[in-house]
């Protein structure tokens, strides 16, 4: 069981190592298929590891494997080691399990790219980091696996470096993420500090004793990563700018792996965040507040994988909400049924921008249903699912969670208000851009630029991860139907045990007010872009707060980017001008120097002989007059 752990967690690495060391001697579609076969081994070694847990008493399903002692300072020690648990058992599944699914799809999409071994190399460098993540053994470990995911996140966003706006979409995503690792570092620091340890379960028993101040700052300092990683109010503006990098990436990074590392860090260090209640209040509050605002940008985007990027986030916020009442369980399952639905959206789409040349804009499209009908069906499974109807998978997860909300109290019905807000601006966005893109006859562009998928591996790469997503978004939200069944929850309890479950009433009001609010959103959408008998009211001021994004990338271009780029120029133009010029003057000297004396090195022997003689003759006139 732990050897199955530790050939899930390396299997990817060996496997981009093996493709940068061998180059151009591997074929650019082996680099493919040693990508995809290195993380289907991951998700065996993950499955062995899941069945293994399952036959042992729920209390002894905790294994610790230290690989060996990386650092020591002192009576500070830190392994290399990683945890297999209900937690990280279950991370591992998703994410290898649906990043295999993304890995064979991008065969097909990346097809004939001159870079597609580096595509690979680092897709699966982007699998070992995150599985490095979720099975690490102490919060150190967990660090390094969190850098290492925000490196082979930029990698892969600005894979196309050749696009100025890839490069910069890269180097943003980099760089906000660099300021939560930098607050996740601060707590490690206070936690070494007040605790002397980073062991989780030794670090959650001695922060018990801490002031409220300390426990505060350490918590903020963990939320600050999550929310950075997970794209949630105000470090959100990176995420939709990831659209740059290819579809599959957007997939990985949006559905199985990055986006959900925040969500895995507060349940990780849930003993944490439970004796700072005002933190993860606060966590809670962000969420919420980062479901309405990412709802309503979606609703005025033209590009079809920013309008899925902006679910995305909504749909974290739902995670965070959770999570930051203590739903635990209502928030990882939420987080697998969205890996399910989420991944496939985001092919399907692919699918679509890969038959219309590359084109995005949802404006140009129309109609597709008639030209790519078994990929209709997926999508909209895929936005069933989103929006929360029966019987799709999301309507079992998010409920649970609207559930739980309702559970919590007076702040809670404020979350649970706010989330059936989102359910209706969830299913507005999802069908808007549902039936732009599907729906009515096909648009001049359609006719003229849509071509199919070659029926050979190419297309077959593509298709078969599609369908089986669909199956997974349609049917896999039947793995848990609360308060009738729940075997998630009861397998991750041990680990991360809730604070509030929600009554079967609470249960069933929130279900019918879920379902009635996507309903009604979906028909806000039917009316306005499939039947058009509603006028849309048109406010240009909101329009453009909207298309704007609530002017975050002018606030942070004002406040951060302006002052940095005036202090370096003022850096270059009075410090470094003057500074160099100097130094250049002494260099120059030296150089000049160094040109004259070189020009007595002739290489006669006599010359040579005559200099030794006259030094030897100074030297002795000195000692003469100094006696």
């Amino acid at each position: 069981m732990i050897a199955a752990s530790w050939v899930c967690l390396l299997s990817p690495l060996a496997a981009a190592l093996t493709i940068t060391l061998l180059g151009q001697r591997l074929t650019r579609r082996g680099a493919g298929f040693l990508a995809s076969g290195s993380v289907l081994v991951s998700f065996i070694g993950a499955l062995v590891a899941f069945i293994g847990l399952l036959g042992e008493d729920a209390d002894a399903r905790s294994h610790l494997s230290t690989g060996w002692e990386w650092l020591t300072a002192g009576d500070f020690h830190v392994g290399l080691s990683i945890l297999l648990d209900p937690l990280s058992v279950f991370m591992m599944l998703i994410v290898s399990g649906v990043g295999f699914l993304i890995v064979v799809y991008s065969i097909g999409y990346m097809d004939g790219d001159d870079e597609e071994r580096r595509y690979f190399a680092y897709m699966a460098l982007f699998v070992f980091s995150m599985l490095l993540l979720v099975q690490s053994g102490n919060l150190l470990i967990l660090l390094a696996g969190w850098g290492l995911v925000g490196l082979s996140s930029y990698l892969l966003i600005g894979f196309w470096h050749e696009r100025p706006s890839a490069v910069a979409a890269a180097k943003k995503a980099f760089i906000m993420n660099a300021f939560g690792d930098a607050t996740f570092a601060i707590a490690l620091f206070l936690l070494i500090q007040h605790t002397g340890t980073l062991d989780y379960a030794l670090s959650f028993g001695r922060a018990d004793g801490l002031s409220s101040t300390v426990t505060n700052l350490i918590a903020l300092g963990l939320l600050g990563g999550a929310v950075a990683k997970s794209a949630q109010l105000p470090l959100h503006t990176w995420l939709p700018d990831a659209m740059e990098g290819p579809t599959p990436v957007s997939a990985l990074i949006h559905a199985a792996t990055m986006v959900t590392a925040g969500v895995f860090l507060i349940v990780r260090t849930a003993p944490l965040f439970e004796l700072a209640p005002v933190v993860q209040d606060l966590a809670a509050g962000l969420g919420a507040a980062t479901i309405l605002l990412a709802g309503f940008i979606a609703i005025v985007q033209t590009d079809i994988k920013r309008v899925i990027a902006y679910s995305t986030m909504s749909q974290i916020g739902y995670m965070f909400l959770a999570v930051g009442i203590g739903a635990y369980a209502n928030g990882m399952f939420h987080l697998m049924t969205h890996a399910f639905f989420k991944a496939l959206l985001f092919m399907a789409a692919g699918i679509v921008i890969h038959s219309l040349m590359a084109e995005q804009d949802m404006r140009k499209m129309g109609g597709l249903r008639k030209y790519l009908p078994l990929t209709y069906i997926a999508f909209l499974a895929g936005s069933l699912a989103l929006v929360g109807i029966p019987p799709f998978s999301g309507f079992f997860s998010k409920d649970s969670i609207l559930a739980a909300a309702l559970a919590e109290g007076s702040y809670g019905a404020v979350l649970w208000v706010v989330g059936i807000a989102g359910a209706v601006l969830t299913g507005i966005y999802t069908f808007r851009m549902f039936f732009m893109v599907w729906g009515g006859e096909p648009s001049a562009f359609v006719r003229e630029h849509f071509h199919a998928l070659k029926k050979d591996l190419v297309g077959i790469s593509m298709a078969a991860p599609v369908a089986v997503l669909a199956v997974l978004a349609t049917f896999g939200g039947w793995i848990q139907f609360a308060p009738f069944w729940t075997p998630i929850s009861t397998f991750l309890d041990p680990v991360a045990p809730p604070l509030v479950e929600a009554s079967g009433l609470q249960e069933a009001v929130s279900s019918l007010c879920g379902v009635v609010a996507g309903a009604l959103g979906i028909w806000i959408a039917w009316s306005i872009y499939s039947r058009r008998s509603v006028e849309v009211p048109r406010y240009p001021a909101l329009q453009n707060v909207l298309e704007h994004k609530f002017y975050f990338d002018e606030l942070y271009n004002v406040v951060f980017y302006k002052p940095a780029v005036f202090l370096a120029r003022s850096l270059a133009w009075f410090v470094e001008a003057p500074l160099l010029s100097s130094v250049g003057t002494i260099a120059n000297f030296v150089r000049g120097l160094g040109t004259d004396t070189s020009r007595i090195q002739t290489g006669l022997v006599r010359l040579y002989a005559l200099a030794i003689a006259a030094g030897a003759a100074v030297l002795a006139i000195v000692f003469v007059a100094v006696r």
